[in-house]
């Protein structure tokens, strides 16, 4: 079961991965930088934003609070991103972070405890809860993606009116373990 969920989470932080990443492709380098209003958030600023949290999480994930000292997360809200480039290169990084902290964990480590600002946490329960935070930030991402795209957005999940072929193709087959492909995310 615990090799099982080590598995598992890294395929549906590797899936929200690339959600991000579809939306990227589809968005002109200006607009990523673009706002709704004052308040809300480009997606320059929420990668800058994720970034900060990936580094002081996973960084020493088994040895030091996840709430590192150096981090200064107001900051990652005042956006100091000004090329596509270093966008692509904060969302690297910090994947790579989470990636390489996860590749080292066994299952003797899952019922560590761990702390977040002093609170703390099983490994699992601190995973799960980033497992929870990325892909609500990464559906905030995708959602502005879209409102930018308008009617040149191409769906990352199940286009609108096609349920029905994609249910008939799917039942037509026998059952199976699907798995977080490119052609997955194309269904």
């Amino acid at each position: 079961m615990t090799t099982d969920y080590l598995d598992s989470i890294k395929k549906q932080f590797a899936y929200y991965k690339l959600l991000g990443e579809k939306t990227f492709d589809q968005v002109s380098e200006n607009r990523l930088f673009w706002q709704f209003n004052r308040e809300s958030n480009s997606i320059a600023t929420i990668v800058n934003h994720l970034h900060g949290n990936m580094l002081s999480r996973w960084t020493n994930f088994l040895t030091t609070d996840g709430e590192k000292e150096w981090r200064n997360r107001d900051s990652e809200f005042e956006n100091d991103l000004t090329t596509k480039q270093e966008v692509l290169n904060k969302w690297n990084a910090g994947w790579a972070c989470l990636f390489e902290t996860l590749d080292s964990l066994t299952q003797d480590d899952l019922q560590t405890e761990i702390y977040i600002r002093n609170q703390g946490h099983t490994v699992v329960e601190a995973i799960n809860r980033q497992l929870a935070h990325y892909p609500y930030h990464v559906g905030q991402i995708v959602f502005i993606g879209k409102m930018i795209c308008d009617t040149n957005w191409t769906s990352l999940s199940i286009p609108k009116g096609q349920s029905k072929e994609l249910n008939e193709e799917k039942f037509a087959q026998p059952k199976h373990k699907e798995h977080f492909t490119d052609e997955y995310l194309a269904k």
